[in-house]
């Protein structure tokens, strides 16, 4: 039996895109988030793949780190805790927040924009 032989030409070249850490829903910043609870101290940190690493001290008890994280960046992007809506991952390390109007972004996503 003979075996198919794969063009590696045209694979290379329909390779998806690998989705961005954050995008905008009209005045909406929709953000992937990698969590890091029970950290040294409350950080946002580097983009690792398509989410960005933000690092918390709560302990992941019951969504506690996630409610915490959510009172973080309330204050780092200049907006309420209503303003921002966990969409999921409440429960776990990989989430996706939406933050409705922000009124500044914090350097890793200012340097995101210019790319």
């Amino acid at each position: 039996m003979k075996r198919k032989k794969v063009n590696t030409e045209t694979t290379k070249t329909h390779r998806t895109v690998q989705p961005s850490v954050f995008s905008w829903d009209g005045d909406t910043l929709v953000l992937n988030i990698l969590g890091k609870p029970s950290a040294k101290q409350n950080a946002i940190g580097k983009v690792k793949g398509h989410q960005l690493k933000v690092s918390v001290t709560a302990a992941p008890c019951a969504g506690k780190a996630t409610d915490h994280m959510v009172r973080f960046l309330a204050g780092e992007f200049g907006v309420p805790t209503s303003a921002i809506e966990v969409v999921f991952g409440r429960m776990s390390v990989n989430k996706q927040l939406r933050i409705k109007a922000p009124k500044q972004l914090p350097a890793v996503i200012g340097q995101q924009e210019l790319c």
